[in-house]
């Protein structure tokens, strides 16, 4: 690779990125803990996003290699790999809290839904890059179907949050493109016919109790509203400056659910407080517009549609799942990207990254 690329990456954002794992990492150790009668005793969540981190820097340093103008090339036969693995998750898949959604290779487990994400990003960059015109109704509607395949295998899984997150990412990235005055209308009248057609087809029954609870979580405080008033305890117990590193009784005495993977904010929120909680919000915003800058400096369509994809991405995540742990947003499984425990999660999140710091290193290396 030649050493004057150096000089271009986003140094910005990849200092960001650090500080956002090291302090997901130290979070996940505190959320990791659990008051006994003999003392505290600690899970392994932090040593294995360690290695996970680890793994993944390594994935993130192999996308940064090559020129991403090859993903060009490599979309297709990703994307059709992806459906082949999506298609296996109900045949050979684990489940896990009543979902298929893993497939296990002995030693680790990957959840096909998080290729998904990284497939269609691409694949769509790639469509909406062969033109800069907007969108009539057959280009919609191809680029569209780029996300409905893999959302349908995955709704089945079944898992919303990941569905909803594909579409919300394909949506970003057409509108950021531009799409005719008619297609936008017509999707505008078609949304709640949509929205219809999702609440009494597409979802489950306990995901739309989810719905219900989210507009009045007291109505079940021991069972579907038990997660979001413990979050809403939580972080509101943290008060303005927390209650300090370690010292979360909500999550230390296990009242707060899942708290290493979706609400990992609440035990966040509930040590550091309000303060700490406005610093991560502040990170997370350099984070994005660090990630936007690039999309705005890259020289080329398919390369910013490929960061384009990749802010939405992100964007997505940390909307929803900070929104979910304060009670604006139901309850939906989308982790916040760094904070929360997961594998497959962490190495796309790496993966993302290593192609916008691809993008931005090789912005000054050819003309279009």
């Amino acid at each position: 690779m030649d050493k004057r690329l150096f000089s271009h990456i986003n140094w910005g954002l990849l200092a960001c990125m650090c500080i956002l794992f090291l302090a997901g990492v130290g979070n996940l150790y505190s959320a990791s803990g659990t008051r006994l009668e003999d003392g505290l005793a600690f899970s392994d969540f932090y040593q294995r996003q360690l290695v996970w981190g680890g793994l993944a820097l390594i994935g993130m340093i192999g996308a940064m290699s090559f020129d991403y103008r090859r993903l060009r090339n490599l979309a297709w036969p990703f994307f059709w790999i992806t459906l082949i693995l999506l298609l296996l998750v109900p045949i050979m898949g684990k489940t896990v809290y009543g979902a298929k959604r893993w497939l296990s290779l002995g030693l680790m487990s990957i959840q096909p839904s998080e290729l998904a994400k990284l497939s269609v990003l691409i694949l769509a960059a790639r469509i909406l890059a062969r033109d800069g015109s907007p969108l009539g109704w057959k280009d919609f509607i191809s680029v569209l179907a780029v996300g409905l395949v893999p959302a349908a295998l995955i709704i089945i899984q079944p898992d919303l949050g990941t569905t909803m997150l594909i579409l919300l990412i394909l949506g970003g990235m057409i509108l950021f493109h531009g799409v005719r005055g008619y297609v936008l209308k017509t999707c505008l009248l078609a949304a709640p016919v949509a929205g219809l057609f999702m609440w009494f087809v597409g979802m489950k029954d306990y995901q739309r109790q989810r719905i219900l609870t989210f507009l009045d979580p007291s109505n079940d405080p021991r069972g579907s509203g038990y997660h979001i008033l413990q979050s809403r305890i939580a972080i509101g117990s943290g008060e303005i400056w927390g209650k300090g590193y370690g010292e979360g009784t909500q999550s230390q005495l296990r009242f707060l659910p899942e708290r290493h993977s979706d609400f990992a904010v609440a035990v966040f929120g509930e040590e550091w407080g309000f303060v700490g909680c406005v610093a991560l919000v502040t990170l997370y915003c350099l984070f994005l517009l660090a990630i936007f800058s690039t999309a705005v400096l890259a020289k080329d369509r398919f390369g910013s549609m490929l960061v384009v994809g990749v802010f939405f991405y992100f964007f997505w995540q940390i909307t929803i799942n900070m929104g979910m742990v304060i009670g604006l947003m139901p309850v939906v499984g989308i982790p916040l990207p760094f904070m929360s425990y997961g594998g497959s999660a962490t190495m796309v999140n790496f993966l993302l990254l290593g192609i916008v710091l691809n993008v931005s290193m090789r912005r000054f290396m050819f003309k279009v």
